[in-house]
């Protein structure tokens, strides 16, 4: 992938990121629908940085604890977002994606 095109997509990342940091303390409901456009830009970035060797520091950074985060700050955050920050620290850091929708082994 040419610089450009991850940059935008690091970009895209840490602009999601701010937007559902920014709404992850307000009061009221976890607001699912930032950390899934979070989510998204993020699993976007990491599909297009397969093999190669450098990642952004900024995108690492947000990512890197973000379970912990939602544990420790939001009492309101939903399991299948705890779940899913789990799965992006596994997709970018490991290269390994633990989903199985559709892929299960044999005699699950």
């Amino acid at each position: 992938m040419h610089n450009n095109d991850s940059d935008k997509l690091a970009e895209d990342v840490m602009n999601a990121h701010a937007e559902f940091e920014m709404h992850l303390y307000e009061k009221g409901p976890f607001p699912m629908f930032y950390f899934t456009a979070f989510f998204e830009a993020a699993v976007r970035y990491i599909e297009s940085m397969k093999n190669s060797p450098m990642i952004h520091r900024n995108v690492a950074s947000a990512i890197n604890g973000l379970r912990e985060i939602l544990e420790l700050k939001s009492s309101r955050a939903l399991g299948h977002a705890i779940s899913d920050a789990d799965r992006l620290e596994c997709m970018l850091f490991s290269e390994y994606d633990p989903h199985f929708e559709g892929d299960e082994p044999p005699g699950l």
